[in-house]
């Protein structure tokens, strides 16, 4: 049991239980380690996207100073990262790092100080962490310590079990953003050229409360051909989507090639662009 309550204790923050929700203290404890930290760059400062089912793990690096006297073990206490929307004493959720122990570099030392270089992992898990469309936002990040001390000499018929938490916020930030779907379908196949194409399509996104993608409506969306030996794909009109996502439009058939949709994405929404659809041109 209590091999349970000190792993309990070391990964509280890591596990998602953040004893610090609703429990503000007005000053510091008299323990708090004097730890420093630079930038937290959470997916090498790109935006997380995440949908519906797959778990997204991202790279972590942070910095940090402490004194050359404290010894983080990841045994006895643990030195992490999250990522918090809200404030830190009432989060409205939050994301955290592996609760393995990191990779670090020493990268400077003084007398009394020790510098090092850390990089871990985030794993976003949308069935577990993401709940609602506010979790697609800029979230903050944080650099959370957690300690415990058990003493389990019962010879004197007395056990005892101590943690403390401490929590610095504001030390970068990160994008979480709903992944998008697009598709493209052209008809008829073969066509006659100089008859009139239909492309329909349909935009969606991951939707974290229903578990599954749903339509993206009044969102501009563009039209692309590819001419067959081109390299490129050139703009050929914006389309709308409309109800549940879709997108329909009409095109001229001139030559063979490819037609594909692309959105360009939105701040809550990854942009997407579709695979392609080769239509004969005879």
């Amino acid at each position: 049991m209590w091999g349970l309550m000190r792993k309990l204790a070391i990964g509280a923050v890591v596990s998602g239980a953040l004893a610090l929700t609703g429990l503000a203290a007005p000053t510091a404890l008299a323990d708090s380690p004097d730890l420093a930290f630079g930038a937290i760059t959470v997916n090498n400062g790109k935006s997380i996207v995440v949908g519906t089912d797959a778990r997204v793990t991202v790279p972590v690096t942070y910095s940090f100073t402490r004194p050359s006297d404290l010894v983080i073990d990841y045994k006895n206490n643990f030195l992490g990262v999250i990522l918090y929307r809200g404030s830190l004493t009432e989060t409205a959720n939050a994301l955290e790092t592996s609760s393995n122990a990191p990779t670090c570099t020493t990268t400077a030392t003084t007398q009394t100080t020790v510098t090092e270089s850390c990089g871990t992992t985030l794993t976003v898990d949308p069935r577990e962490q993401l709940h609602s469309a506010a979790d697609a936002t800029t979230w903050k990040a944080a650099a959370v310590y957690v300690r415990s001390y058990v003493d389990m000499d019962d010879s004197d018929d007395h056990v005892s079990f101590e943690s403390g938490v401490d929590a610095w916020g504001n030390l970068g930030t990160a994008k979480v953003q709903r992944k998008a779907g697009l598709g493209t379908n052209a008809t008829p196949e073969p066509a006659v050229k100089g008859t009139t194409l239909t492309v329909k399509g349909k935009l969606t996104r991951a939707d974290w409360a229903k578990g599954t993608f749903t339509g993206y409506q009044d969102q501009k969306v563009t039209l692309q051909f590819k001419a067959k030996g081109a390299t490129a794909y050139t703009d050929v009109k914006t389309v709308t989507s409309g109800t549940g996502g879709a997108l329909s439009t009409t095109v001229k058939a001139s030559q063979d090639g490819s037609y594909r949709y692309k959105f360009a994405g939105t701040s809550t929404t990854a942009a997407k662009t579709s695979a392609a659809d080769y239509v004969d041109v005879t």
